[in-house]
């Protein structure tokens, strides 16, 4: 069981932050620094939950995510008081009339703040190729900063270089990282031929990449969750270290934003402004991977901090009748140069 504050969360609060990974933690850590109350709700469900370890986050590089989340609980609640945890799931967010935050959880709850961050997250969508699923996290890596370490030295890797990753750019530039770590990489474009030549000119000569157009049929985990078969159309397949491949996204809590009315950007994610991640609706805000491209965990972490200072000035400048530094620096954005 996750750790919890040893006193009765209150049912109103300077901050509701929805979402317990590592930028809704960060986001309550950092509010606390300067005195504000907050709930952070953590559904237990989370992005990286096949994975043993995480990566680029000093003195937690090669860690469990788990016990990371468990840590950042204790250490915040032994430093604070007022921040509190509860592990339930909302369902639903809206605005009140008095500019208070109403959320309900699963279990019919009601909870209030006068200000919300979202740090809900999002869900890979798996390709529909037979046991992509089962491959994902485990041999087809979304991050090669994230994974890919440690198979270095193998003979070959392999890029997926479809929807996000199709691009010629996108797709040399994870090709790259690959080749930092496998002898030789190879760019599948699951049977598009419409750039083979394309590709070829933008490799070069000296590059370790070769363009692979035929059509993959399945993927099959290798031995120990270590390494990737792809079968292919024509019968055959291939043995890789590894597969690079950043599938399409959805929201994690999409209902939430089509509840409170936020704008989204056409890549999917909700739409913010700098530097705090302020939504479309006043007072809420957004951090981690729904509303960034980086979707890693520094980013994150980044992203709760960020999230944190714009709460406390939109909480703090209500308390004063004045305009938050938010709302002053979009103001002046807007004007003409």
């Amino acid at each position: 069981m996750p750790p919890h504050a040893k006193t009765p969360t209150p049912d109103l609060v300077d901050v509701l932050i929805i979402g317990g990974g590592p930028a809704g933690l960060n986001s309550a850590v950092t509010i606390a620094r300067n005195v504000h109350t907050a709930i952070v709700f953590d559904s237990n469900s989370y992005r990286n939950e096949r994975a043993a370890h995480f990566h680029m986050l000093p003195t937690w590089d090669g860690k469990d995510p788990i016990a990371f989340r468990d840590a950042a609980r204790v250490n915040t609640l032994e430093n604070y008081k007022t921040i509190f945890y509860e592990d339930v799931k909302i369902e639903k967010a809206k605005k009140n009339d008095e500019g208070l935050f109403e959320v309900i959880d699963e279990n019919g709850k009601l909870w209030k703040g006068r200000s919300l961050v979202l740090a809900t997250g999002i869900i890979d969508v798996p390709l529909d190729i037979p046991c992509f699923d089962e491959c994902w996290g485990r041999s087809i890596y979304h991050c090669l900063f994230c994974h890919g370490y440690e198979q270095r030295g193998s003979e070959s890797s392999g890029i997926l270089a479809i929807n996000d990753v199709a691009p010629i750019p996108i797709a040399l530039h994870v090709s790259r990282n690959a080749a930092r770590f496998t002898k030789s990489v190879t760019i599948y474009t699951n049977g598009d031929t419409s750039k083979i030549e394309d590709f070829r000119a933008a490799i070069g000569s000296t590059a370790p990449f070769t363009v692979d157009s035929r059509r993959i049929t399945k993927f099959a985990l290798g031995p120990d969750q270590l390494g990737i078969t792809i079968h292919f159309e024509d019968g055959t397949t291939k043995d890789e270290a590894f597969l690079g491949h950043k599938p399409l996204s959805k929201l994690k809590s999409d209902f939430l934003a089509k509840q409170l009315g936020l704008e989204i950007t056409p890549q999917g994610d909700l739409k913010v402004s700098p530097p705090f991640g302020e939504t479309s609706l006043k007072g809420c805000f957004a951090a981690g991977d729904n509303s960034s491209f980086l979707k890693t965990t520094p980013n994150a972490v980044n992203a709760g901090a960020n999230s944190a200072a714009g709460v406390a000035s939109h909480v703090q400048s209500g308390m004063y009748g004045q305009k938050s530094l938010s709302e002053a620096m979009q103001k002046m954005q807007k004007k003409p140069s």
